[in-house]
């Protein structure tokens, strides 16, 4: 079972990816851009690895205006050498990697010029998904459309253009449920007429079931029956509804307990989480689905949080140092229900300046007059508020970039 996530890694230090206006997007601008992007993607896919993350959603924008004619590059030939270095990590890690195109790929609109732009988005995607030489099993996902006042006709539309791509993109295709449309008894039908693997997504089925007398097992069996051996192992897509917003939003982060339920009703599939804390999760359900299961991973993770829990609470911040104090159990899901807890927590005044002083110690013998005077002066600021919390934390982490503190570098502290 690979745990995934999508897009964007939260935390992190450095892996931000970079965009451009049409305005900008000259030539030398967009190698710029490209490179950057390909860069923070091998920074992303090192990070993964050390989490033990071996899927992952890439961004439809890492090649800025990819499947418009504005960019006519030959990005992956120019840039042949870093596609093939990633390539080699994924490959040796077994890493697998997806895309998702966005709400505007509609390959069954009536209109001729969008479902034109939708198939050179398709192209595109492909085209990134084969320079860095992935296999078959690294898939592009789609969502069927709109209904157009005529579900029949939008299906048949949807079929016929299918049929009109090319294999390569066909070999990399796999449809969705979604939670407005076509839920997953229309998908599954379309599926199975026409060989396209289908992506279960949970919270979708929920927000538009097909049959509420069915759980997710049901459908997911049903779904692996479109999977082929080349198609790699059954992927889904889960996530858990956020509370207090609309159906079918993602919560914040994954609710452990939640979901190790859901693992337990499930077979073996890769699963895609679709999250709002992206990787902060899967790091979460990777440590929860581990074979090789120690404290120390746990300990790890503490690392990371411990300025962030004693900013919101500090209760809760010597109740995590507590239960980590037993060095033979393994506490993970009392362990992010505690993190969990505290994140939930508005910080005081007096907490939050409490952890940017216990950050700040880390320099006070290192930091020039000039520094220290300059924190001093930022904390003032914020007690008569006209400083945020996020200036103290920008200086500090230039501090810590500085003075090459790597254990607050990889800090959640500075990024939320």
């Amino acid at each position: 079972m690979k745990i995934g996530y999508a897009c964007l890694t939260l935390g992190v230090y450095n892996t931000t990816f970079k965009t451009c206006t049409l305005k900008t997007a000259t030539p030398d601008h967009l190698l710029i851009l490209i490179k950057h992007n390909l860069d923070t993607l091998d920074r992303i896919i090192d990070y993964n690895i050390s989490m033990g993350i071996t899927h992952f959603r890439i961004s439809s924008d890492i090649i800025p205006f990819g499947s418009s004619p504005i960019n006519d590059l030959n990005w992956d030939d120019i840039f042949k050498r870093e596609f093939h270095l990633i390539a080699e990590k994924l490959k040796a890690h077994n890493v697998r990697v997806s895309m998702h195109p966005g709400q505007y790929t509609v390959l069954n609109s009536p209109n001729e010029e969008v479902v034109k732009r939708a198939v050179e988005d398709l192209t595109y995607h492909t085209r990134f998904l084969s320079a860095l030489e992935t296999a078959k099993s690294s898939k592009i996902i789609l969502h069927i459309g709109g209904v157009y006042g005529d579900k029949e006709a939008a299906i048949t539309r949807f079929e016929k253009n299918y049929h009109l791509l090319s294999q390569g993109i066909k070999d990399r295709l796999i449809i969705e449920n979604d939670d407005k449309s076509y839920n997953i008894g229309d998908v599954l039908a379309i599926g199975l007429t026409n060989h396209i693997p289908v992506v279960y997504d949970n919270l979708h089925n929920q927000v538009l079931p097909f049959d509420v007398a069915k759980d997710d097992r049901y459908y997911i069996l049903l779904a692996n029956k479109t999977w082929t051996a080349e198609d790699g192992v059954q992927k889904i897509h889960y996530s858990q509804g956020a509370k207090l917003k609309r159906a079918g939003s993602h919560s914040k982060t994954i609710d452990l307990e939640i979901f190790n339920e859901f693992l337990k009703s499930i077979p073996d599939v890769d699963i895609m989480l679709e999250v709002k804390d992206k990787n902060l999760s899967a790091v979460k359900a990777v440590n929860l689905t581990s074979n090789d299961k120690k404290i120390s991973d746990l300990e790890k993770e503490w690392a990371k949080y411990k300025y962030n829990i004693l900013e919101h609470n500090p209760n809760v911040y010597e109740e995590i140092r507590m239960l980590l104090k037993d060095k033979v159990s393994y506490p993970l899901i009392e362990f992010y229900a505690l993190i969990d807890q505290a994140l939930a927590t508005e910080p005081t005044e007096g907490t939050t300046i409490n952890a940017a002083s216990h950050v700040w110690g880390y320099f006070k013998n290192v930091a020039t007059e000039k520094e220290r005077k300059k924190y001093a002066s930022y904390i003032e600021s914020f007690k008569k508020g006209t400083y945020s919390i996020n200036a103290i934390k920008g200086m500090l982490l230039k501090l810590a970039i500085k003075y090459n503190n790597d254990y607050l570098i990889t800090s959640y502290y500075f990024y939320f």
